[in-house]
């Protein structure tokens, strides 16, 4: 253990190795949590690295290293960027030897990618691993590989689980005797919290302005359902305006088209395209309200989190992940998965209830403060001591 006195109060500074089965050259849920995750340590004193496949991008933090390799394939409803194949799994095994890590932190070690690879080493320091996919119904392919997994996973000391959707795809495969707990992903809520709206996505009670965040291209990101509730809350409210930030302007106009949006409807959607991180909270701050259609795949639910922190009012579709991370709803206005109906009326009720629209933001933003990171930092950390003693 390398030993650093004084920094960011912590007396024992860990060397950590993390390592992202997916290239960091396109956005996602679990890249974004590691590169948080690392930078959140690194605000501690902890040395980090991370190890990934694809390119250097010029965005990337100097502790992300690539192997310069990766293919896409279709996974989870979603494209997966992975690195599998030549010489990926001596690349890995060499980046972890080279680093001289206290501990190695893998993400989803059961995909086909370089998260899988330092599991053989008879050489490699404690290993733990977190688990985000949350796959229902639980895949024949992967039914084919348990025994498999059950057996090359052994090797881990513990388990983390972002949410109680991942523990139940996890636990399909993983071995009894690797201790596991379940935590969350974080967010800094302070960041949400102090951003400042921004005066052109601001709505008002005459022209609300109902968010999306998202890639339209993805069936499971539930932009159909968004512009079919949109269509419907339209009629009622035609002042009305529909912000969409994310990739995939260009689906998203298929999808009016698809829906027979008219010319009054298109006018009152606007597509911000992909936006940064400053951006992102300054969207949610902005909005009346936030909608979170998504239709499965979701193990968490990051963008609720996010836009509760920011005080945004949030309806989302009652996934299982949804209804933990909003407490049964208790914290955002819960419809129907895929019912684009009942997702409008959640629209039109909040529209034309003000009251409510306060009460959702400030259990919201209460209920945020569970996922901040200086919560899931501590916890992950007292994940590391079990591992290590």
């Amino acid at each position: 253990m390398h030993t650093k006195s004084g920094t960011a109060g912590q007396q024992n500074a860990l060397r950590v190795g993390i390592i992202c089965p997916y290239s960091f050259e396109t956005p996602g849920g679990v890249q974004n949590h590691i590169r948080d995750f690392a930078r959140q340590l690194r605000r501690r004193g902890h040395e980090v690295q991370v190890f990934a496949p694809g390119r250097r991008t010029a965005d990337m933090p100097q502790y992300v290293h690539t192997n310069n390799s990766s293919f896409a394939i279709p996974y989870n409803g979603s494209w997966a960027h992975l690195s599998y194949f030549l010489n990926a799994g001596h690349t890995t095994r060499k980046w972890v030897r080279d680093g001289g890590f206290d501990i190695l932190h893998l993400h989803e070690p059961e995909t086909p990618s370089l998260s899988h690879k330092p599991l053989v080493m008879h050489d490699a320091p404690p290993m733990v691993a977190t688990f985000h996919a949350s796959i229902e119904p639980y895949p024949r392919a992967l039914r084919l590989f348990t025994r498999y997994l059950r057996k090359y996973l052994s090797p881990l000391r513990e388990a983390i689980f972002v949410s109680e959707s991942a523990q139940k795809t996890a636990e399909h495969y993983l071995p009894q005797q690797v201790g596991v707990q379940t935590i969350p992903n974080g967010i800094e809520c302070d960041f949400y919290r102090r951003a400042e709206p921004n005066p052109q996505w601001q709505g008002s009670p005459e022209a609300p302005t109902i968010g999306f965040l998202g890639r339209m291209g993805e069936e499971r990101k539930g932009f159909t359902v968004f512009a079919q509730a949109a269509k419907i809350v339209h009629e009622a409210f035609p002042s009305a305006r529909f912000l969409v930030a994310g990739d995939g302007q260009e689906d998203g106009g298929k999808t009016l088209d698809a829906i027979g949006a008219d010319k009054g409807l298109r006018e009152r959607f606007e597509f911000l395209g992909r936006v940064s991180d400053a951006d992102k909270a300054r969207f949610y701050r902005s909005l009346s309200m936030y909608v979170a259609p998504q239709t499965g795949g979701e193990s968490f639910g990051i963008v609720l989190a996010e836009a509760m922190a920011a005080g945004c009012p949030v309806i989302a579709s009652d996934l299982d992940a949804f209804r933990a991370v909003t407490e049964e709803g208790s914290s955002a206005a819960l419809f129907v998965n895929r019912d684009a109906n009942d997702c409008a009326r959640r629209m039109t009720e909040l529209i034309e209830d003000p009251a409510r629209r306060q009460s959702l933001s400030q259990a919201g933003s209460i209920r945020s403060r569970s996922f901040d990171w200086n919560t899931v930092v501590d916890e992950v950390l007292e994940v590391y001591a079990k591992a290590l003693s």
